[in-house]
């Protein structure tokens, strides 16, 4: 009896710790589960629930639940009611960051469509490049491009046929300037795409245009400027019109390096207190005058505002759309990315252009037909009246 006694207290204490370890599994899920309440409150819960819902209950098991995620978070963001938020899918976003690589996939060549019926006249060949290596030069014609013709009518379509991914060749049919012909491989590759082009006008006047504030642009930006001055620039014109911004800390380097000491950014976090970016002394003296259109937006417009407000540059043009809120895009598990609006900026002084943009010294649209930076262009001229009076 005694030993039939034993063994059942030790069952009895066996089934006590069975009884443990499922209160602590319990207790785990219930605190796990208390802390997801507290941080993604009623509404983040009924998010994942519905996922779970349409994973595990849904009619439909074959459902494209990753097509219905995208759209979801696109839906989200959007009812965030910031116009400056955005989701992108995992392709999206794989182009995304390319694009603000300011990286393509080429052979690096710049041609004129217009200009030669017998296919894409070079203007211009990126030095080092996989064209440059091939002996294609400038005034060559590129007449065939894998064997098809890119005379005549095809010519608009001629990029399409020389694109292509890294490390695939292309083999190029040249018409040279002497009338000969030849034939050359280039290989292509992933080549770093400047965005800054600068030009020395009549007057000495330079003009450089910034397309975006991405990776390596004040770079870009310094290195064209800086030849100019070379050159003998007397004045500068900034062109941002069209320039969709960028990154803070280019935008950063861009102030610092033309501007005189003061102020030059003012940039306040959700979480944090306002950060100032003081430009130091070193600064290009000269002239300026900034110009912008209804599409310079984030970094562009506050560029051309700091102009005016540090050095008095007039700016011409139009007015801007008045962004004001500064992104960070945020990886995600699916692949994609999610750019939340984290903080505001202004001016050195703390000038907003939340909602006001920037209300040009001379107000003018781009005339019809004409082409920016060209003799054409209406607006240019306007600015360099201006450093002519």
């Amino acid at each position: 009896m005694e030993e039939q006694t034993v063994h059942r207290e030790k069952k009895r204490r066996r089934l006590a710790g069975w009884a443990k370890i499922v209160i602590a599994v319990a207790l785990t899920l219930a605190a796990s589960t208390g802390m997801w309440c507290l941080l993604l409150g009623r509404s983040g819960l009924a998010m994942v629930q519905t996922y779970l819902l349409a994973r595990f209950a849904f009619v439909e098991a074959d459902a494209d639940l990753d097509k219905a995620v995208d759209l979801g978070l696109d839906a989200f963001v959007q009812g965030l009611g910031d116009r400056w938020s955005y989701y992108r899918t995992q392709e999206q976003y794989r182009e995304l960051r390319a694009r603000r690589a300011n990286n393509y996939v080429g052979i690096g060549v710049t041609v004129n469509v217009k200009d030669r019926e017998e296919g894409l006249l070079v203007e211009s060949v990126t030095e080092g490049g996989p064209a440059d290596k091939a002996g294609v030069v400038p005034g060559d014609v590129i007449t065939a491009a894998g064997g098809v013709s890119l005379a005549g009518e095809a010519r608009g379509k001629g990029s399409d046929y020389i694109k292509g991914e890294a490390g695939t060749q292309v083999v190029l049919t040249l018409l040279r300037e002497d009338g000969g012909s030849a034939e050359v491989t280039c290989t292509r590759a992933t080549l770093r795409s400047p965005s800054a082009s600068g030009k020395l006008l009549e007057g000495d006047i330079g003009y450089v245009k910034l397309d975006n504030f991405y990776s390596g642009s004040a770079d870009s930006f310094q290195k064209e400027v800086d030849a100019l001055v070379e050159q003998g620039a007397q004045a500068l014109i900034v062109d941002v019109r069209s320039d969709p911004g960028g990154y803070v800390a280019e935008l950063e380097k861009i102030l610092d390096y033309l501007l005189p000491e003061g102020p030059v950014f003012t940039q306040k976090a959700r979480w944090w207190f306002p950060s100032v970016t003081q430009s130091d002394a070193d600064c290009i003296d000269l002239p300026m005058v900034a110009m912008v259109n209804k599409d310079s937006y984030s970094a562009a417009e506050l560029l051309a505002a700091q102009l005016r407000e540090s050095v008095g540059a007039p700016i011409v043009g139009e007015p801007t759309s008045g962004k004001g809120y500064s992104q960070i895009t945020f990886p995600l598990l699916n692949g994609g990315g999610v750019g939340l609006s984290t903080a505001t900026y202004c001016t050195g002084s703390g000038c907003s252009l939340i909602g006001e943009g920037i209300v040009p010294d001379v107000e003018l649209s781009l005339s019809e037909g004409a082409v920016m930076g060209e003799k054409s262009d209406d607006q240019l001229q306007a600015a360099i009246d201006l450093l002519r009076k």
